[in-house]
């Protein structure tokens, strides 16, 4: 299998963070540690995913910072794994797609998972972009720049 390139030294921030989550099954790991998952176990089982393979997505998201590794909860000698604030900070990314996969690949009478409100089990609204002013913004609103650093 060829080796993947890699973008760590991109100045596309679309690009530089595909090392870490740029294949599908990272998202999906991604997304079963929003939903509670955390041994390597239940990763495997809800995945049915090659052992090999799921270690390696679970080093590289440890090793991106996404993941943390801390003792199980019940005593027992194995590790969990838990996001970070990074990893959280996956969690607009995950509703995007979630939002954007129901609009595009799911018929209506279709059955599907959603994402609800725990307090009131009503769907999540659309996710928008907004301008600092407040503005509902599109692709056509907005233009990449180069930045430099923190000016």
């Amino acid at each position: 299998m060829p080796k993947r390139t890699s973008h760590e030294d991109a100045s596309c921030t679309v690009a530089r963070p595909l090392d870490a989550i740029g294949d599908g099954w990272s998202l999906l790991i991604i997304r079963d540690a929003f939903d509670g998952l955390r041994r390597f176990g239940e990763f495997q089982r809800n995945l049915g995913l090659a052992k090999n393979i799921l270690s390696a997505r679970l080093q590289n998201l440890v090793t991106h910072g996404i993941l943390r590794t801390v003792p199980a909860g019940d005593g027992s000698p194995y590790q969990e794994y838990v996001l970070t604030e990074k990893g959280r900070g996956l969690f607009p990314v995950l509703v995007a797609l979630r939002q954007w996969s129901e609009e595009h690949f799911f018929g209506p009478e279709e059955s599907r998972t959603r994402l609800v409100d725990a307090q009131d089990g009503q769907p999540l609204p659309p996710l928008r972009i907004l301008s600092h002013d407040g503005r509902e913004l599109g692709p056509e609103d907005t233009t990449p720049i180069t930045h430099n650093g923190d000016s």
